[in-house]
């Protein structure tokens, strides 16, 4: 069999089999034959477990594990994780491979979820040109990368594996002779080899910018290169199913970032590493169109005697000349025909300018703007104004192919990534901003006890003071260094946007809001610095409440409505477009109710707040704060967005990118591409939805569902009083909070309880230990309840047919469900010290997943999980027997450390608790 006849789905197993391979050679010539025969052993024993439980083995597998030493235990955690890095990079080229294999297949029929999928849809609709093209002229899509402690690879690791992607793909695109395939494999092995001697994880916790520039890995070793691809293929679609158009696309695609902004609970988030992280993001984005305009310079290389140029190209050259007299100089004696080629060198300058500018200024609150200059760029339009001036001169002089390729595309980055990469969100708990006003009030004379008043007080102070053009803050700060660091990071904010850089910080969000007053403090903070000055017609930034809890999804509309009802909120609306975002929290709401009331409150609250939109003449735009676990929001991003309810998304929508998500959809460029497409599928689909017509039957199910969840969950959670200390117990909770995972602390409040505890280490424990209780707890009692009689069961059945907000929830929960491992999690059980209790709340649990087990196979009429999901079926069954080990050894440690947590070893032990955690999460995947 040749290399070209390889069938994809035999690529995936040989593709795994010679990295399994190589990577058992590494090992060997490496740790020695021991450590090797050790790994062989483990994973031998683990598939017979997997087969059927053999007490015989079963002892043999405690015994070795009971008996490893710490160095083989951190020799075993490394074999398995790097394996998991090696089986997911095999499964990312196996996607990639099958979307080839579908366009060799068929050229003209698109493929599903794509973008031209979409567009031959909404034709087929009777969707006109006019309709679509007034709706991509206000589109956008933002997806928004955070960082979070479910990816704790390092960018060497990242750069790593890309170098491997492109190995593998060699290997299957194209016959080799044996010189060819002799060096691949020892490229291979150098790879494989430097994975292995390197740390994969971080061995000391990584600082916030640490985190900024492994994000920004994935916009420089992808997203800019690919955008332009990614758009040309919408152009290309929209041309092919609408011919009779001329179409204009614009940038509706664009990115944000929380990495560097997001101070909530969070004390290494200072302005100054705001600041410091919109350098690195602006330098990024300078960086690739200094690249990018060299090349263009030697691509434009049309002469002055072979044709002419534009009246406004010869002026913008000549203005330039005058700036850069030494180099014009220089280039008359060696280009002095060539205009295209000296604009491109002039530009080329000025981003120079540009980048040593962003490198050296100390932006200074107060302080006036930086002069216009011709010698550097100060705001993207400029660089804008050159690049459409090279366009139009090109095009007017029968150059439109040399305009519409490498130019084009770089008009296209340039539109789309700015100077900025992403926009950088700000974020931070309303709680420490009732504080921060308190403060303010009572230093002013204007309120002694701000916190004493109820919130329609609050409002009502508020809503004067936004009236009252005098100033509350002076300039020198007399206050808590808590309040200081509140107006200094808005105060830093404006000077950012005056004087580094115009396009960078849009978006304020405020956490855990509930009440009118929590977004009307931070409008009154703004305007104290200078970002919210209704009188002068400035509003620079986005105010946008974030609802988390049950509760607050449910109060969301009444809140908007109170702002609105505040004239200077209104007005500060108005200039912003008449655009509310308004961000919906999956990750606390699920924590606070559980899985199906959460999944329903979130839907209600989207439908209401679309309602208040419309009734109030402004356009919502709903910020998604998804994760990657099913816990937190995650699953199929194409799937997820088409479940929403029908009107909720318009044309504008925004989705956070979290943890180990962002590596498995943006680590490879194909990748990504698939991924956006999918997006803009979606959106473009629900764009166009018809209205909601949800029969009132299926909303009263969910109504009984969501209550009847909410009650089993919180009386296990929050009711019971042992059940804290089985969870602290039974899970790597506490290792999480203080490993060297991720900068944030696991805690907002620094306390004990679950109500205090962030959502990712919450989800992230429980998918550890395997219970993976966030994503389905409460839903086996719930169906079980309702589904009391024949005709109740059948309505479920057709609910999970007919609606896919209910069809998605379900399927998300087969996900989980078949992710969750009881025997194993069992394991994890036995560090809870207290027998009694380690039975009591074990047995609730285990026996809850038989029952949402049952109850779902029902609903979907199935006589297995993940029935309909033959490949994530195959997927898990695959890792299941390499994940186990990984957790037999964690349990192991934690139960080493917790009995001597100061022993002479205890570095060496958290190190290894570190792999394995790390290892886990690679194994199970959509941990966080």
């Amino acid at each position: 069999m040749t290399q070209r006849t390889i069938p994809t789905r035999d690529r995936l197993s040989l593709a795994i089999r010679t990295l399994g391979a190589t990577l058992g050679d590494v090992i060997r010539a490496q740790e020695g034959e021991a450590i090797y025969a050790l790994e062989e052993r483990v994973r031998t024993l683990s598939k017979a477990l997997r087969a059927g439980d053999n007490p015989a083995l079963r002892a043999e597998m405690d015994s070795i594990v009971a008996r490893l030493t710490v160095a083989e235990a951190a020799a075993l955690l490394r074999a398995f994780s790097t394996y998991f890095a090696l089986v997911n990079l095999s499964e990312q080229m196996q996607r990639i491979w099958s979307l080839r294999d579908r366009v060799r297949a068929d050229d003209d029929a698109p493929r599903p979820e794509s973008i031209g999928a979409a567009v031959a849809e909404l034709r087929a609709a009777g969707v006109s040109a006019a309709a679509l093209q007034d709706w991509i002229a206000n589109a956008l899509i933002v997806p928004v990368f955070t960082a979070h402690p479910t990816e704790a690879r390092r960018r060497t690791t990242l750069e790593k594996l890309r170098r491997l992607a492109d190995l593998i793909d060699t290997q299957f695109a194209q016959p080799l002779d044996a010189a060819a395939r002799d060096e691949l494999a020892r490229a291979v092995l150098e790879e494989v080899e430097g994975l292995w001697q390197s740390d994969e994880v971080h061995v000391v916790r990584p600082t916030v910018l640490d985190e900024v520039k492994n994000g920004l890995f994935y916009f420089e070793h992808g997203l800019f290169g690919r955008i332009p691809s990614l758009y040309r293929e919408i152009e290309f679609e929209l041309r092919r199913y609408y011919p009779e158009h001329s179409w204009r696309v614009t940038p509706l695609l664009r990115f944000g970032s929380w990495m560097g902004g997001d101070r909530d609970g969070h004390p290494n988030v200072t302005h100054d590493v705001t600041l410091r992280t919109v350098r690195l993001l602006r330098t990024a984005a300078l960086r690739c169109y200094i690249t990018a305009v060299e090349s263009l310079s030697h691509r434009l290389s049309q002469s002055s005697r072979q044709v002419t140029i534009s009246s406004a190209l010869q002026e913008s050259v000549a203005l330039d000349a005058a700036a850069f007299p030494e180099l014009t100089s220089t280039m008359q004696s060696r280009i002095p025909f060539e205009p295209y080629r000296q604009k491109c060198t002039y530009m080329h300058e000025k981003l120079l300018g540009a980048l040593a500018h962003t490198e050296q200024v100390e932006p200074a609150w107060g302080s006036d703007p930086p002069a216009p200059t011709r010698t550097r760029y100060l705001d993207v339009a400029e660089f804008v104004a050159d690049l459409e001036v090279l366009d139009e001169s090109l095009r007017a002089n029968a150059a439109s192919a040399t305009a519409s390729g490498a130019l084009a595309d770089l008009i296209r980055q340039v539109e789309v990534f700015g100077f900025r990469t992403a926009t950088l969100d700000i974020r931070q708990n309303s709680e420490r901003h009732g504080s921060a006003v308190a403060e303010i009030l009572a230093a002013a004379q204007v309120c002694d006890d701000y916190d004493a008043l109820d919130e329609d007080q609050r409002t009502a102070l508020l809503a004067r003071e936004l009236d009252n053009s005098r100033p509350l803050i002076p300039t020198r700060l007399p206050y808590s260094e808590e309040t200081c660091e509140i107006v200094t990071t808005l105060r830093t904010v404006a000077a950012i946007l005056d004087q580094l850089n115009p396009g960078a910080i849009e978006t304020y969000v405020v956490s855990m809001s509930r009440g009118a007053s929590d977004l009307l403090e931070v409008l009154l903070l703004a305007r104290e610095a200078g970002l919210a000055r209704s009188a002068d017609g400035i509003a620079r930034l986005h105010i946008v409440p974030l609802f988390e809890t049950g509760d607050d999804l449910a109060a969301s509309a009444q809140v908007l409505g109170a702002c609105l009802a505040v004239p200077a909120y209104r007005e500060h609306l108005r200039l912003r477009g008449d655009v509310q975002e308004v961000m919906i929290g999956y990750s606390d709401s699920n924590k606070d109710v559980g899985f199906v009331s959460a999944n329903w409150a979130l839907y209600q609250a989207q439908r209401a707040m679309n309602a208040f939109a419309a009734r109030e003449g402004i356009r919502m735009r709903l910020f998604h704060g998804r994760g990657g676990s099913i816990g937190r929001g995650g699953g199929p991003a194409n799937r997820a967005i088409l479940a929403q309810p029908p009107g909720s998304v318009g044309n504008q929508i925004k989705i956070t990118e979290q943890g180990e998500v962002i590596a498995d959809r943006y680590a490879l460029p194909q990748l990504a591409h698939r991924h956006l497409e999918q997006l803009i599928n979606a959106v473009l689909r629900m764009g166009f939805a018809p209205p909601d017509v949800t029969p009132p039957d299926w909303e009263a199910a969910l109504e009984e569902l969501a209550r009847l969840s909410c009650d089993a969950y919180r009386s296990l959670v929050y009711d019971d009083p042992r059940f804290l200390a089985f969870f602290r117990s039974a899970t790597p909770i506490a290792e999480i909070s203080r490993l060297n995972i991720g900068s944030r602390p696991a805690s907002r409040r620094g306390s004990q309880r679950i109500e205090d505890l962030r959502a990712i280490p919450w989800v992230f424990s429980w998918m550890q230990s395997r219970y993976t209780l966030p994503g389905w707890y409460g839903l086996g009692t719930a169906l079980a309840q309702f589904s009391d009689t024949p005709e109740r069961c059948a309505l479920l059945q057709q609910m999970y047919a007919d609606w896919p907000f209910f069809r998605t929830m379900i399927d998300n929960a087969q996900m989980i469900l078949g992710k969750a491992d009881m025997q194993i999690a069992q394991h994890y059980a036995s560090l809870v010290p207290d027998a009694a209790l380690r039975t009591a709340i074990a047995t609730q649990i285990t026996d809850e997943y038989a029952r949402a087990v049952n109850q779902v196979l029902q609903v979907v009429q199935a006589q297995e999980l993940l029935a309909d999901a033959p490949v994530l079926k195959t997927s898990i069954s695959r890792r299941n027997p390499y994940v186990d080990p990984l957790s037999y050894v964690q349990v192991e440690l934690l139960r080493r450390l917790r009995a001597d947590p100061d022993g002479p070893e205890h570095e060496a032990v958290e190190d290894a608790i570190l792999l394995s955690i790390s290892g886990i999460a690679a194994g199970l995947k959509n941990t966080g």
